[in-house]
């Protein structure tokens, strides 16, 4: 069975399994359990293993200084060998079995669609701290991750002004991809730009010989993609081997989140461009021994990328709302998320809004050099997640649990 077809098998798994989530787990009176899900084998590895250490790491340091709430933090953490229907198993096994007070986890949208409603039928705060489409609104849910309001909005409009009006989007199958797109129509237009061609693929595609045929027909000014795991990736050396790499400019939304730019053959991608909060090069105070802290306890075979230090951004936003009410209990959490959280990170400072669940933090324009190493180009100070203004307000709303999307 296809990646993504197990994907789509997973919701109705997730709508069964709900039923045998009941109600809130009595909290362990001498410890603090942290649930981790992820795809730790399997194709999506090189999301899951690096984003579990990170998360590894966070716990640690809490522990080294006593633990939080004067109680030891003790990490379980679970591997979904990249097939999303075992989000569902190990979701339910963290909530009734574990009694996790958080649960950290998930790399595609369509993990977090399986998780997210588990554990909030099952008291049970939830973090995703992932790169993603937008529109999440729970109060439950906590996303750490990139918007489109914080990349597309800024980096679209960049492009068109840079490169010129004509787009071709490229991304995978699935609702990161079909939302993103429907992001870059709806921005495209207020630019007066347009979409010339769009293409999804599933996740284990790998031969684009067809859409690179396709684009030169097009002849758009700019390429926008948001490939997903490494067979979508091939597409850059695909697009090199056919000489094109210098004559159309790439922009992607999520180039260097796994650290695939090391993989490739940096010929194949230099010269791409990227909006995030953080790559592990980038210079901000604390960041080098962070970055050398983590390298020494797990080695250097994982690239510290913004979807990483999410889980640790996420870790410190957990630890400070426990603080702030001085308790594990999930309602007591929850009141902390909707007063604000503010945490300083080796991204620099993120604040948890409110009214949203998302995080307000600075984000950066990238190019990617034959060094091999991003540079920074432009940035623009504590971004807002305003992707679903005027339709998610948790503040008003507390109740809400719903993703929406670009009218478009």
């Amino acid at each position: 069975m296809s990646i993504l077809r197990r994907h789509c098998a997973a919701l109705g798994a997730a709508v069964g399994l709900l039923a045998l989530v009941h109600a809130p787990i009595t909290q362990a009176k001498d410890e603090i359990v942290v649930g981790g899900v992820y795809d730790i084998s399997g194709p999506l590895q090189q999301f899951g293993e690096t984003k579990a250490n990170m998360l590894r790491l966070a716990v640690e340091e809490t522990n080294a200084k006593g633990g939080l709430l004067g109680k030891p933090v003790r990490l379980v953490i679970y591997d979904t060998q990249s097939n999303v229907p075992l989000y569902a198993q190990y979701g339910q096994r963290l909530a009734l079995n574990d009694k996790a007070d958080v649960v950290h986890g998930g790399v595609l949208s369509a993990a977090r669609e399986v998780l997210r409603p588990i554990m909030r039928r099952a008291n049970v705060p939830y973090f995703y701290n992932m790169r993603y489409e937008g529109g999440v609104c729970d109060r439950n849910t906590v996303i750490t991750g990139t918007t489109p309001s914080q990349s597309l909005r800024k980096m679209v409009p960049w492009a068109i002004e840079e490169f010129g009006p004509r787009i071709y989007v490229l991304g995978p199958d699935y609702n990161f991809g079909q939302i993103t797109e429907k992001w870059i129509d709806q921005i495209a237009a207020e630019n007066n730009a347009e979409v010339v061609g769009k293409e999804l693929f599933p996740l284990d595609a790998s031969n684009f010989s067809a859409t690179i045929s396709n684009i030169q027909r097009a002849k758009p000014d700019f390429i926008f993609n948001s490939f997903v795991g490494p067979a979508q990736s091939s597409f850059y050396t695909q697009w090199e081997g056919a000489g094109m790499k210098d004559t159309i400019p790439m922009l992607s939304q999520t180039f260097g989140d796994s650290g695939e730019q090391l993989a490739i053959p940096v010929e194949a991608t230099e010269g791409t461009y990227i909006m995030a909060h953080y790559v592990e090069e980038i210079d901000l105070p604390g960041n080098e021994e962070f970055v050398a802290r983590f390298k020494e306890k797990f080695g250097d075979k994982g690239y510290v990328s913004n979807l990483v230090v999410g889980e640790y951004v996420g870790w410190k936003i957990y630890e400070a709302a426990v603080e702030k009410a001085g308790s594990t209990d999930p309602d007591a959490v929850r009141a902390a998320f909707a007063e604000g959280i503010e945490v300083d990170t080796p991204a620099g400072r993120i604040t948890l809004d409110p009214a949203t669940n998302h995080v307000v933090a600075d984000m950066h324009l990238f190019k990617f050099n034959d060094d091999s190493q991003f540079e920074m180009l432009e940035s623009y100070e504590q971004v807002q997640p305003v992707d679903t203004e005027g339709q998610c307000d948790l503040i008003a709303n507390p109740d809400t649990n719903e993703q929406f999307e670009p009218s478009v």
